[in-house]
């Protein structure tokens, strides 16, 4: 059986130590700007290759930002609110997921204004990407032996040290491969063709919120909050809940947006081509 046994740092020159956690970080936003530039040559001009590192850059600071926040609101506010400076911790971990998400939609928000691009817009582009750099954070998990699994006897399963003697799912393995590489193949097969603006968002908060609530059932719950309700829904799940209604309810508008287009004469697809953004990719 394994047993966990990864150092966690890559490199060290003296004083100065390079972690396998954030060199995955690199990993997953070198892989972002690569498959980004890549669309945006392959726009017909929708997007232009010199925003991209202006875009990562954002990303980049949403992630970090909200992700930090997001950990100490979701998972540890009871020691931020003892300690406010908790939060400036950083060498101590703790990142959260949703945390993350939600910075990166305010990052785009804003940049979005910058570029004179929708809020949809920038979301539709960026969500193929996203779960590369995902795939990358859980292999970092991984080498950090954290966030480990609840305790089984499949054939797969590992010893993690700071876990105990007793063998565990690799769960963030399993996270890395859903709402890693699974998600990432289908939202970049999804985004080839034009869609309707929103759907790709949609896709990707539904696929993330279906992967990550079935692994949180072979995912250790965090031992500080344990189970929220019911003897097995944990935080990630209620958490991500919002996210796969909300990923129906775009998919669902964004379709109904061009059907109601596709049966409109051609004056009235000419006004909506002008005012309508939601649907606007659809209208020939």
């Amino acid at each position: 059986m394994y047993v966990h046994d990864i150092d966690p740092i890559a490199l060290q020159l003296g004083p100065l130590k390079v972690y396998w956690y954030g060199l995955m970080y690199l990993v997953g936003f070198a892989a972002g700007w690569v498959l980004m530039s890549y669309r945006a040559k392959r726009s017909n001009g929708l997007w232009q290759v010199e925003h991209v590192s202006d875009l990562l850059f954002y990303i980049a600071l949403g992630v970090i930002l909200g992700g930090r926040i997001g950990s100490m609101l979701f998972y540890h506010f009871d020691a931020w609110l003892e300690n406010p400076l908790q939060l400036f911790k950083v060498w101590d971990g703790g990142m959260s997921f949703h945390g993350g998400l939600l910075g990166v939609l305010i990052a785009m928000y804003f940049y979005g204004k910058k570029i004179n691009k929708s809020f949809f817009q920038m979301t539709d582009f960026i969500a193929p990407m996203v779960p590369l750099g995902l795939a990358a954070g859980r292999v970092g998990n991984f080498i950090n032996g954290e966030l480990y699994g609840r305790v089984t006897d499949v054939p797969w399963a590992m010893v993690f040290p700071q876990g105990g003697a007793l063998a565990r799912h690799p769960s963030m393995l399993y996270e890395g491969a859903l709402e890693g590489i699974l998600l990432f193949i289908a939202l970049w097969w999804y985004s080839a063709k034009p869609r309707p603006r929103m759907a790709v968002s949609g896709l990707f908060l539904l696929g993330y919120g279906l992967a990550r609530f079935t692994v949180e059932f072979f995912r250790e719950p965090d031992s500080h909050l344990g189970f929220i309700a019911f003897d097995w829904l944990t935080m990630g799940q209620l958490l991500t809940l919002p996210m796969i209604i909300l990923g129906i309810a775009f998919m669902v508008y964004a379709y109904r947006c061009r059907a109601l287009v596709d049966g409109m004469n051609t004056d009235d697809r000419t006004y909506m081509r002008h005012h309508a953004p939601v649907a606007s990719e659809q209208v020939k």
